[in-house]
């Protein structure tokens, strides 16, 4: 029988075939026997259930059995008939059976016990095996795909950005070089400085921090567009919540102004949770278990009042609380964690950057609703960002949701030249090396607007999984960068 003839567990599952003859192929999980009939548990990644295979050793040799192992990979053909046992519907009765692949049960690390996420991320090539971070890609993948039906489904056209730029749109510096050059004997310059243009683009290059300049350059031909791929930030930043490399979404939209990017940013953000919720039942339903175990060791005061899938829902059946920046930092100013100095960060003044306790408090214990602050100050946003008629606060948004903070960054961009030019003078910006991106303004500027979505923040929210480093497959991170 040829390879794609074959069924998948999740397909049997849900068709419930009693009585047909169907080829599964999958991994092993778990091997028993009882009255010298042997019960194979096996999981080929279309679902997060195993299914059991029943072998007779009267037609299933015994040397054949015997190679059958945790981790081992099996090819099975046999009936599918109603089940005996407790807990599944039907079951598969082995008439022929071949090892794809064996697994050294001495040597396998994902025995049928129980192993910590710090384990699984130092063998990350074999972690996708667990049940647990099975159900994380599933979700991953659901939420990609949501993604890009949301958009397509308003019209937007989908733009690849470049991964390798001569820009750093957020200004932080925080970049990964790119060069062909020799580390050890690079060519100089008679002023003695690393001469560029002897390197592969003839000038300095960096792995992109963002695609947002030049998605804007697309929304002002095409008026609705927007990115997903890899972004880079060179911060030495060890936390459960930043990874060197991640995944991000950035929307952009011309003729939108402010309010019109809170409104889609809300309504995109409800439509992928709902997407996964309806599309991801059972992956989720594992998942709210598990963070429903891990919440209940936590010490009291840390523990989350609403469990995953309730807090989903939660984000679906809210209106977003919407205040400007102003707003908030009186709020966190009366707070009693700033009145006690509970804040490792206390609020004291108007122009404080906010940090993920103050976003957490607004969104957990004060509004207890996802929140979107609006209208920052100019001095701590990017220099692209519409200034406001006070001269000092911009039309900047952040989302903030509970258990994470910050999920959504964006702005109505400035399209007035002589502001955006007269910042980026402040700022130190090069009008030469921006050149493509002033023109957008020179040649039939319009009002628009964007925002960015940290992928991996997302899935670190629908999943419930307390550490970032365990909701993409490969992690890099400062000093890891493996697989």
């Amino acid at each position: 029988m040829a390879f794609n003839k074959r069924s998948k567990i999740r397909s049997i599952l849900e068709k419930k075939p009693i009585g047909d003859q169907v080829t599964l192929m999958g991994w092993v999980r778990t091997k028993r026997s009882n009255k010298n009939i042997t019960f194979i548990a096996l999981n080929d990644g279309s679902i997060i259930q195993n299914y059991q295979i029943v072998a007779d050793p009267n037609v299933i040799d015994e040397k054949t059995l015997r190679r059958i192992t945790t981790g081992a990979s099996i090819k099975v053909t046999g009936k599918v008939v109603a089940s005996q046992g407790a807990g599944q519907d039907s079951e598969l009765v082995a008439e022929s059976l071949e090892v794809l692949g064996e697994a050294d049960p001495e040597k396998y690390p994902l025995q049928p016990k129980k192993h910590s996420l710090e384990f699984l991320r130092e063998i990350a090539h074999l972690r996708m095996r667990t049940n647990t971070f099975g159900a994380v890609f599933r979700v991953r993948h659901a939420l990609s795909f949501a993604i890009h039906q949301y958009f397509h489904e308003k019209g937007f056209y989908y733009i690849h950005t470049p991964i390798i730029t001569a820009s750093d749109a957020e200004g932080a510096g925080e970049t990964f070089k790119v060069t062909t050059l020799d580390p050890k004997n690079p060519p100089l310059t008679p002023e003695g400085e690393i001469d560029y243009k002897e390197d592969f683009f003839e000038r300095e290059t960096n792995l992109t921090v963002s695609g947002q300049l030049e998605g804007e350059l697309a929304a002002m031909a095409l008026s609705e567009v927007y990115t997903f791929g890899p972004t880079f930030r060179a911060e030495n930043s060890n936390t459960t919540r930043h990874l060197a490399e991640f995944w991000m979404i950035e929307p952009e939209m011309a003729f939108y102004d402010a309010e019109d990017n809170q409104d889609l940013a809300e309504d995109f953000l409800k439509y992928i949770i709902k997407y996964a919720l309806e599309n991801s039942p059972k992956d989720l339903a594992f998942l709210d278990k598990r963070a429903s175990d891990e919440n209940a060791k936590k010490p009291a005061n840390e523990r989350s009042e609403m469990g995953l899938l309730e807090r989903l829902k939660f984000i679906i059946d809210n209106e977003f609380e919407r205040i400007t920046y102003t707003e908030a930092i009186e709020i966190l100013k009366k707070s009693k964690p700033n009145k006690k100095k509970k804040f490792k960060y206390l609020i004291e003044e108007w122009g404080a950057d906010l940090q993920s306790e103050h976003e957490r408090f607004l969104v957990e214990k004060h509004f207890k609703k996802p929140v979107i602050i609006t209208d920052y100050p100019k001095d701590i946003k990017a220099f692209y960002m519409k200034q406001n008629e006070d001269d000092k606060t911009v039309a900047a948004m952040d989302i903030l949701f509970p258990g994470i903070g910050e999920i959504v960054g964006g702005s109505q961009r400035e399209d007035n030249m002589e502001k955006l030019t007269c910042r980026m003078g402040q700022l130190d910006i090069s009008e030469e090396e921006l050149f493509w991106y002033l023109d957008t303004r020179r040649f039939g500027s319009v009002p628009h607007s964007g925002f960015g979505l940290g992928f991996e923040r997302m899935v670190q929210f629908v999943t419930g999984m307390g550490n970032i480093r365990d909701v993409i497959a490969f992690p890099r991170t400062p000093g890891s960068a493996e697989f």
